[in-house]
């Protein structure tokens, strides 16, 4: 009697040729043209430099055409370097094109997705959608902050002049992110963390942390089993605790809103719309604080 042990070391070979025949019959449709040849596992990671990436693309856009494929890690990528093309991809074949990776960071820091940025296509996404476009960015809303803008564009003309006055340098950089951080603040939250000491300082610290976690490179993004490294490099950890202070931050946000005895303002803010679509309860999702 033949062992068993003996036919599976006869069919094995055979079974295995079969398999990697029907990979090949049913692969997926291929890629546009590749661009630079990138390595086993890591693909074009170690070529990619993040500080001047938009550079780095046009660059190899000129050499590999306007549209081409790089390897980042285990996540293929598409470049689109023309106007034309991109028109397509992203007018013609939006749905298609329209979803975002699920890094970790994002993940996290905009709770599981949940805003408009990074939210999955579907239902919620539309309807997230809507309440932008009918509440709080409408043709009616958004006039009503121009005096805002104006008050603010002025403060920061004020500040250049008297440092050119005085002969002092003045960064350019630092004065309009303060502006814009400004305007948004007073807009979204109805107050400004521009002069309030250790309020500023605990804002624009949060803010920098979140955005410094947006642009960090985490191994399990692109290569999932190699995730563990970025524990050892103390990432998670860093980002559970900016969500946590964020979290904090927005919560006191919220909690200085819902208080019976604040101030009614003149115009309501953003956090104010939300909570007042909140309470109407006429949305068909169910508007939570993350959401908020």
């Amino acid at each position: 009697m033949v062992s068993p042990l003996l036919i599976l070391c006869f069919s094995l070979p055979l079974l295995l040729f079969f398999f990697f025949q029907s990979r090949k019959t049913f692969k997926k449709p291929p890629l546009p043209p590749s661009g630079p040849i990138g390595l086993p596992i890591i693909g074009n990671l170690h070529q990619l430099d993040s500080s001047a990436l938009y550079l780095q693309l046009w660059q190899l856009s000129k050499k590999y055409g306007p549209l081409f494929s790089l390897q980042l890690g285990l996540r293929p990528a598409i470049v689109v370097s023309s106007p034309k093309l991109a028109k397509e991809v992203l007018k013609d074949h939006d749905l298609e094109c329209c979803g975002r990776p699920k890094l970790l960071s994002h993940q996290k820091l905009s709770y599981k997705g949940l805003e408009i940025a990074f939210s999955t296509y579907g239902d919620i996404w539309r309807e997230i959608k809507k309440i932008c476009v009918v509440h709080v960015l409408s043709s009616r809303r958004v006039p009503m902050f121009s005096s805002i803008r104006q008050f603010e564009v002025k403060q920061m003309i004020k500040k250049i002049s008297e440092h050119a006055s005085s002969s002092k340098v003045t960064n350019l950089n630092e004065v309009v992110m303060s502006l814009t951080s400004t305007i948004i603040c007073r807009i979204a939250f109805g107050r400004s963390y521009e002069d309030e000491g250790t309020e500023r300082s605990r804002f624009h610290g949060m803010l920098n942390e979140c955005q410094a976690m947006w642009g960090t490179f985490f191994f399990s993004d692109y290569i999932p089993f190699l995730g563990w490294i970025d524990k050892l490099r103390g990432l998670h950890a860093r980002l559970e605790r900016i969500f946590k202070e964020s979290d904090k931050l927005y919560q006191e946000v919220i909690g200085e809103h819902m208080d019976p005895n604040r101030k009614i303002p003149e115009y309501e803010d953003i956090v104010d719309v939300l909570l007042r679509l909140k309470k109407q309860g006429s949305l068909s999702i169910d508007l939570t604080n993350d959401h908020i």
